[in-house]
């Protein structure tokens, strides 16, 4: 991104888990809108180097310790910009708005409610989802659904709190039914559940969000993705995931970053591949293809959100 202006970002983060947000001042880009701290780098500064100088002299805190949460490249109109965003975990002093510039702190299902620069968008995303990805293994037709909800239970007992319903071969009727059992199981443990390819079914049986393949991403172009749902999107390159950006998606996978028994055909991206489409993608992105528990933190170090998975999660031990 020729020209792109580097900010470094800071997830501040109280002890009742509420996140520090300041207001921007009347007059400036985006006024009236809360954003996360921070500010752009200066010549020769390191993105963490800068995040420490700005929430010093924006909110008067010195940080501690700090972890990178996500990279996100974002074009507006007049600028481009790449938000290095940072959750602080340790810090001293207390935060005041040395510029003058109001401050508020939001738990994680206010900030998708408020207005928020655009960029911010990928940021609370990020905030809200956890670092691996269930999806279900093919449901079997008169099959046994108690068994499938059963093992399903046992993995949200586990820890797994976003899970994505994948069933292709289910006639609608015997799909429906699992989907209702599934949404409320996952409900009840209060986790995330995505229906895989249907946007009315995953309405109509109260799910959070839909998750598309690629071809079906491209099909969205035409009528816009849906405000009410999370979306989720299936990307295997640079032009995918550009495609996933403009149609604002949540999130996304990108695959296969090793050989898998299920589409052996597919020639893997590799982690640096996956690094790269995680470079390019305003959103946070989960390596798919030949993954398990143990996969997380190398995913994370190339700026993935985390893993995604059938059997490496549905029948692996959770990490």
């Amino acid at each position: 991104m020729d020209g792109c202006l580097e900010v470094a970002v800071g997830v501040v983060v109280n002890g009742a888990g509420r996140c520090l947000l300041t207001r921007r001042h009347a007059g400036k880009d985006h006024a009236g809108c809360w954003e996360f701290p921070g500010g752009k780098l200066e010549p020769g500064e390191t993105p963490r180097e800068a995040l420490l100088r700005e929430l010093t002299e924006e909110l008067g805190i010195q940080v501690e310790s700090c972890r990178p949460l996500i990279v996100i490249p974002y074009d507006y109109p007049a600028r481009s910009v790449r938000l290095h965003t940072y959750c602080v975990t340790a810090y001293t002093g207390t935060p005041e708005g040395r510029e003058g510039q109001p401050l508020g702190w939001f738990d994680a299902a206010e900030l998708r409610q408020l207005q928020l620069p655009a960029a911010n968008r990928g940021i609370v995303n990020a905030l809200r989802l956890p670092d691996r990805y269930l999806i279900t293994p093919e449901p079997v037709e008169h099959g046994d659904d108690d068994a499938f909800v059963e093992r399903l239970s046992s993995l949200l007992d586990g820890g797994y709190r976003l899970v994505q319903l994948r069933a292709k071969k289910l006639s609608q009727t015997s799909l429906r039914r699992l989907a209702e059992r599934v949404v409320r199981l996952c409900r009840e443990h209060e986790a995330m559940c995505l229906v895989n390819g249907s946007v009315d079914l995953a309405r109509e049986v109260g799910a959070d969000g839909v998750h598309l393949s690629a071809d079906a991403l491209r099909l969205l172009q035409e009528f816009g993705r849906p405000h009410d749902l999370w979306v989720a999107a299936s990307c295997h390159d640079r032009q995918e995931i550009a495609l996933a950006s403009a149609l604002q998606v949540d999130l996304a996978v990108c695959s296969p970053v090793r050989h898998t028994g299920s589409h052996p055909e597919a020639i893997p991206i590799g982690w640096d591949g996956f690094a790269e489409l995680c470079a390019a993608a305003s959103f946070p992105v989960y390596a798919l293809g030949g993954m398990t528990n143990d996969d997380v933190d190398l995913a994370q170090q190339c700026g993935g959100q985390g893993v995604a998975a059938i059997s490496g999660l549905w029948g692996g031990r959770r990490g």
